[in-house]
């Protein structure tokens, strides 16, 4: 499934596109989980409008409320896939970041990158954006080939407003969960 040139591909630019790594079951308990956090949204939630009124809406850390993502943590090939493209033994899971845009929503999200947003230093971090439904080239997530090894560090941003949080501002104590990755 992983070949050595996807690994080196993933090193070199940052992000791969991976296609059918996922049975339709896994796409699906996620989708369930997905309409879960919005049916009963967590503290981090939020649900932004834009002028023409349709929404954005995104939330976090909710999955140990939720036997769909619950199951996705420990039983999906997440953490196999992200083993082997990371060359690590173990994957860790941080949290799960619920993304939903009403069709037509214009609001985008906030360029950013991801490791701004976690208390985790070094190249072995990975995130999974997995669409439970089809997404145009148009609105689909996009990366900057590289941009990881810049050597730079990011402010983390908001998505309401797109302006940077303050340096050393949290409002999370999420614990990881570490699961082995098969080699």
């Amino acid at each position: 499934m992983i070949t050595q040139e996807l690994i080196e591909e993933f090193y070199r630019d940052g992000a791969i596109c991976l296609r059918g790594v996922f049975e339709p079951r896994w796409v699906e308990a996620a989708r369930n989980g997905i309409q879960q956090t919005m049916n009963s949204p967590g503290p981090h939630s939020e649900r932004l409008q834009d002028s023409t009124g349709a929404a954005y809406f995104n939330d976090y850390c909710n999955w140990r409320q939720i036997p769909e993502f619950v199951d996705y943590v420990y039983k999906s090939p997440a953490a196999e896939i992200v083993g082997q493209l990371m060359q690590s033994k173990w994957a860790a899971f941080y949290h799960e970041h619920v993304l939903v845009k009403d069709p037509g929503a214009q609001r985008e999200t906030p360029w950013h990158h991801d490791q701004a947003y976690y208390p985790i230093d070094g190249f072995k971090v990975c995130s999974i954006w997995m669409p439970v439904d089809p997404v145009g080239e148009d609105t689909c997530v996009q990366f900057v080939a590289g941009s990881h090894r810049w050597g730079k560090w990011f402010y983390p941003r908001k998505f309401a407003t797109s302006s940077n949080y303050k340096i050393g501002e949290s409002n999370l104590d999420q614990p990881r969960v570490r699961r082995r990755a098969s080699a």
